[in-house]
């Protein structure tokens, strides 16, 4: 246990002692016994669902001041065993299992004939073992598979014998790196228990469930620069403080599992839609202690559709409940008493949205309909509230994670409540869903999805309407009378806020994801080769930048060869803009086909490693009302916005003044085949022009007139001009002076 202050002990205790007598306070003296049945029941819903917000509270509280930290162990490369990769692919598009396949037969190792690769395909799809034949592989196919992923993955222990199992998802990409920073975990494991035959037995290693693509929370909510994705709390977060139980939770993929913990229990189970959770449990149950790491170790496309996430969730509530069911959790003797918490709150959790229900709809049911769900008055509620909610979130405070915050935590359980409260109640009373459903990854968005924004849009207009009423006619003394309830309405209204912004959604332009990527770049046009770096990357396109602006023809295909560790890729495209800055100039490519070997090779520079395009960690700069005025701006923005015009050749603004013989003019921009011009005198009937611009001769054709006072011309020889040294030098000079330049030669002009 970490070492705490005297003063954060003493905050801890008194927030629990506070709390404590708040609940008791709470059960015995506010229940509404004098009020309607269904206020009765509400009532008691409410309280129980406070004593397991302050009861969750105190398992993270606990947890966090238990936690140990994991260092991978150095073990010598002679002692790396054996080690089965499953792959396991329902329906999946061939495309997508190939980055997969791609990623891990890439993986560095040892010995690389100990790592033996498998697509374990439950549909038996010829387009399947041709894609295993290809890269040498091994194909495991099933049909007629009852048992959905876990008969999948069964049947393919069967046909395989190594001592450690890595699974992986059909759209999880592993990162080269990844045996190496997991199976060493098994070899020192089993050092140690040779020598202390009282050691446990290491059943798996998981790794963060981590995503290249931003979620719909960074995505819809305008977040993917200030906050991580909405499973990083758990996977980087809460499963990595399981580690001090032993109980880190299997989260179904990016995990080196022991066969024999597997064999030990039976196999992967069958009579639950989480076989993931239940076997992590059971492994735990059988003895082995399991760990999960902090740094992500493989990526995953993660669900771009509301539909698809709902139906994710629903299944993941669902089958939880299920397993803690199935494990017997609370009568497991197996299971130490700190495991137990923690499988414990992995099940509550799913009662977390319930719970968020009932916070909504207890203030409205008190200011819209007159319903009293609390008796009390508001001094004694004072007395014995604001104590607890005081010391308590001081300490949630103190424990706030990089990762998310308990007011971010609020709105993620508000958006998914209407939708995961029923499902999960019925999971709990026994009425099952046993079928297994693949979560569609490539699915789209549509108009459809806003239906889901009107349960959060009755919810909110109620809150309003509740906040309205309760405070209309209220003065001085009233008004502060009623403030615990106008607090709650407005937090509930703040967090509804969000999520109709949530449903409202946002549109996806991009076909692919994008990387950013500084990887060394070399560009080759016309026998000329400029090495640069890259600022993004993606399978369709990339972007680099230079520092000074170079010159490339419209429409011109420029070779190039980007290179990252290990791998180099021979990359043919076009450019499709020039953005311009004062001291940089970026270039994005639209890529032509790739051939296949050089496919391979740019898919890994892709994603061998983390999405560096979004954050790890929240921006603790940004807080959730930034978050919120930024979501409002944003969306207020984009109303009426005109499309962007795409320049596509390096542009050099400038402010240079000329002084020719019969007026002066104004050098404004400069992007090769343009030149923008300012000038007094009127030149609209100027067609054609030759400037001499400090003895670069310019054949000028009139393009445009911007303005009363600005011209844009063609530069009709920039062909010729563009490889002589005079013109080089000019426009570096022009770089380095930011535009303007003293005159180094003479200057004219005729028409």
């Amino acid at each position: 246990m970490r070492r705490l202050k005297k003063s954060k002990k003493i905050i801890y205790l008194l927030a629990f002692l506070f709390s404590i007598v708040y609940l008791i306070w709470r059960a015995f003296f506010t229940l509404p016994w004098s009020e309607s049945l269904f206020a009765i029941i509400f009532g008691i819903l409410l309280l129980f669902s406070e004593v397991i917000s302050n009861f969750t509270a105190v398992i993270l509280i606990w947890s966090k001041n238990r936690a140990k930290q994991v260092f991978k162990p150095k073990v010598p490369f002679e002692a790396y065993p054996d080690v089965d990769v499953l792959i396991a692919t329902h329906n999946e598009d061939v495309p997508l299992l190939l980055k997969t396949v791609n990623a891990a037969c890439n993986m560095k190792y040892p010995d690389k004939s100990k790592v033996h690769i498998y697509i374990s395909d439950d549909t038996n799809r010829r387009e399947v073992k041709a894609l295993a034949d290809k890269f040498h592989i091994g194909y495991i196919g099933l049909e007629e598979n009852e048992h959905a992923k876990s008969g999948n993955l069964n049947n393919a222990l069967v046909h395989t014998s190594s001592p450690l199992v890595a699974t992986f998802d059909a759209d999880m990409i592993p990162y080269s790196d990844f045996l190496l920073e997991t199976v060493p975990y098994f070899v020192e494991n089993e050092r140690e228990r040779k020598e202390d035959e009282d050691v446990k037995p290491l059943g798996f290693v998981q790794t963060p469930q981590s995503f290249y693509n931003a979620d719909l929370f960074q995505f819809n909510l305008f977040s993917e620069a200030s906050i991580p994705n909405e499973q990083d709390f758990f996977s980087r977060e809460i499963n990595v403080l399981n580690n001090a139980h032993d109980a880190a939770i299997y989260t179904g993929s990016n995990t080196v599992i022991s066969r024999k913990a597997i064999e030990d229990v039976g196999g992967f189970p069958t009579n639950t839609i989480t076989e993931d959770f239940q076997l992590g449990a059971q492994i735990n149950s059988a003895g082995y202690k399991s760990i999960s790491t902090l740094e992500p170790m493989a990526s995953g496309l993660t669900p771009t559709d509301i539909p698809s996430i709902l139906k994710q969730r629903i299944r993941w509530g669902r089958g939880v409940v299920q397993s803690v069911r199935n494990l017997r959790l609370i009568t497991n003797k197996k299971l130490s008493f700190q495991q137990k918490l923690v499988f414990l709150n992995g099940y509550l959790y799913w009662w977390a949205f319930i719970r968020r229900l009932i916070y909504i709809l207890a203030p409205i049911l008190f200011a819209v309909f007159g319903i009293m769900v609390v008796d009390t008055n508001f001094w004694v509620l004072l007395l014995f509230w604001l104590p607890s909610y005081y010391f308590l979130h001081l300490c949630m405070q103190d424990l706030s994670s990089d990762i998310r915050t308990q007011r971010w935590g609020e709105v993620q359980e508000t958006i998914f409540a209407p939708f995961l409260f029923i499902p999960v109640l019925l999971q709990s009373i026994g009425i099952k869903e046993t079928k297994f459903k693949v979560t569609n990854k490539a699915a789209s968005q549509s108009k459809k999805d806003l239906l889901y924004i009107i349960p959060h849009a009755v919810l909110l207009a109620l809150s309003i309407i509740g906040l309205i009423q309760f405070n209309t006619g209220k003065y001085g003394s009233e008004i502060f009378y009623g403030s615990v309830i106008t607090f709650w309405l407005l937090t509930n209204i703040f967090n509804l806020t969000f999520s109709v912004l949530f449903f409202l959604g946002r549109p996806i332009y991009r076909k692919t994801e994008r990387f950013l990527a500084n990887n060394t770049i070399k560009v080759i046009y016309d026998n000329q080769e400029y090495n640069l770096y890259t600022k993004n990357i993606s399978e369709n396109g990339l972007s680099f930048a230079a520092n000074e602006p170079l010159y490339f023809p419209e429409n011109a295909l420029l070779q190039f060869v980007v290179a990252k560790d290990d791998y180099t890729a021979h990359l043919k495209g076009k450019i499709v803009r020039v953005d311009s800055y004062t001291d940089e100039w970026i270039y994005g490519i639209q890529l032509e086909e790739i051939p296949e070997e050089e496919y391979l090779q740019y898919l890994q520079i892709i994603y061998d490693g983390f999405n560096r395009s979004l954050p790890q960690f929240r921006d603790p700069w940004e807080t959730p009302f930034d978050r919120f005025f930024n979501n409002i701006q944003r969306r207020l923005n984009n109303v009426g916005k005109k499309a962007y015009v795409k320049e596509k050749f390096a542009k050099l603004r400038m402010n240079e003044l000329i002084h020719l013989h019969d007026f002066d003019i104004l050098l404004q921009s400069f992007s090769f085949e343009k030149l923008t011009i300012a000038s007094s005198e009127n030149l609209a009937s100027v067609k054609e022009m030759t400037l001499n611009l400090h003895g670069v001769i310019f054949h000028l054709k009139l393009i445009t007139q911007k303005d009363n006072a600005s011209y844009e011309y063609r530069v009709e020889n920039i062909t010729e001009l563009v490889e002589t040294p005079e013109l080089k030098r000019l426009v570096k000079n022009w770089v380095q002076q930011g535009g303007e330049i003293d005159d180094i030669g003479s200057n004219s002009y005729s028409h």
